[in-house]
């Protein structure tokens, strides 16, 4: 086979069909751009929404919960042994609420080569004081530290600095909209009223915007031993550790088993957040179906195009195999010509899907509940584009191959002889 003469032939016929070959081209490019577009566009929104619960919710959580005891004093009565108990009214065990032996528990963690970080938190109700009216939320006391590198914690932080919650003493960083509640700005004092009835004056230092509005109605932070003080308890009361692992898909496996080492509660981001998890993942099989209809819909415009080239070129045809050439050879010039115009338009279609994305990128986007975010999310994976190259030379290919297999069977002698 005569590769440079098939090429030369090849280009002939392209330049003698110049229109409709960039007309294929462009329904290449166009479905290549969009493509890109799309796919980037989607995938940087789930990756977005991905991120405000994946980077604030930890892959595992160790807590105790209040419940009711599963063994009752009548299981362990002898008299009543093999009989079916029915207990009206159980009322919850006075359990502790803080992690028993919190220091071990944190070494160990920190010890399981598994576990990529952890952050002990203390979580309790208060009363947010104004004036006559006390406002009921909730006070978080973290180490602003480890939850910044672990979960993003500072980048909700829209007025102060998250460190002042540690650098100064008595010091809270409020829900945007409970500070508004409360008329209070930085460097105001915010009057906390525990549950037994103490109060204490906290200074406010930063404010927080999580993009959920309720929860910053409600919602206080302050350093773990300012929260330890405010409850009247001692350096090692904690209420919950929050884990994250370098591998999330661990998450339920390694759950369990703290559960049944520690002695506590331990509720995994799958188990969590199940319904999320779906909905991202329907979200991104539209994306990607979307696209691939785009490729396969220019797919069918080459395919047309070629066999209406062929329609018009059997006496180029007729004369090629009967000066010698096979139906192999005439196979690979239609193939050639396929994969020309899914080269071309696929190169442009990178350039010009990169390009559109870019422009995306650009517009900006501003929204209350997104204080962190300023323009659309836009993905660069390169992924993205591997697969809209790859897609548009395999559905080029198979778009040439028809229409080149029924070249490749065309009889000279019948073209000729009709003529």
């Amino acid at each position: 086979m005569n590769y440079k003469l098939i090429i030369s032939i090849a280009k002939s016929l392209l330049k003698a069909r110049f229109r409709q070959t960039m007309i294929a081209a462009i329904g290449v490019t166009f479905s290549i751009t969009m493509f890109i577009a799309l796919l980037g566009f989607m995938t940087g929104l789930n990756d977005l929404l991905d991120g405000l619960i994946l980077n604030r919710t930890p892959h595992i959580r160790l807590f105790n919960e209040i419940k009711p005891s599963v063994v009752q004093p009548v299981n362990l009565s002898t008299a009543y042994k093999g009989y079916y108990h029915i207990i009206h009214s159980i009322k919850s065990e006075n359990s502790r609420q803080d992690i028993y032996n919190s220091q071990a528990v944190m070494q160990a963690i920190k010890a399981d080569e598994r576990v990529q970080g952890f952050a002990p938190k203390i979580v309790t109700q208060v009363f947010y004081n104004d004036g006559t009216v006390d406002i009921t939320g909730v006070v978080n006391g973290i180490d602003p530290q480890a939850e910044t590198r672990l979960f993003h914690f500072g980048d909700y932080i829209v007025s102060g600095s998250v460190i002042d919650m540690k650098n100064i003493s008595n010091s809270i960083i409020l829900g945007k909209a409970l500070a508004e509640r409360l008329n209070a700005n930085l460097g105001d004092m915010v009057q906390i009223i525990t549950v037994k009835g103490d109060r204490f004056p906290l200074k406010l230092v930063g404010l927080y915007q999580s993009g959920i509005n309720d929860l910053d109605k409600t919602q206080g932070y302050v350093y773990f031993n300012t929260a330890q003080k405010l409850l009247g308890k001692s350096n090692t009361y904690f209420t919950d550790i929050q884990i994250k692992l370098k591998d999330l898909n661990e998450a339920p496996a390694v759950a369990k088993e703290y559960a049944k080492k520690f002695g506590t509660q331990a509720e995994d981001i799958q188990t969590a957040n199940a319904q999320f998890e779906t909905g991202s993942s329907v979200r991104t099989i539209i994306s990607y179906s979307v696209g691939i209809t785009l490729l396969i819909v220019a797919g069918f415009g080459i395919y047309n195009i070629l066999n209406m080239m062929i329609y018009e070129k059997m006496d180029t045809i007729a004369i090629l195999k009967a000066t010698g050439f096979s139906g192999r050879d005439v196979k690979a010039i239609f193939i050639f010509i396929a994969l020309s115009i899914g080269i071309v338009g696929g190169f442009l279609g990178l350039i010009f899907g990169f390009a559109f994305s870019a422009i995306i990128d650009e517009i900006p986007f501003h929204t209350p509940s997104l204080p962190t975010i300023t323009t659309y999310p836009v993905n660069y994976k390169a992924v993205i584009y591997f697969i809209a190259t790859a897609f548009s030379l395999i559905t080029t290919y198979l778009a040439g191959l028809f229409p080149a297999r029924k070249a490749s069977k065309v009889d000279p002698v019948v073209i000729i002889r009709g003529k």
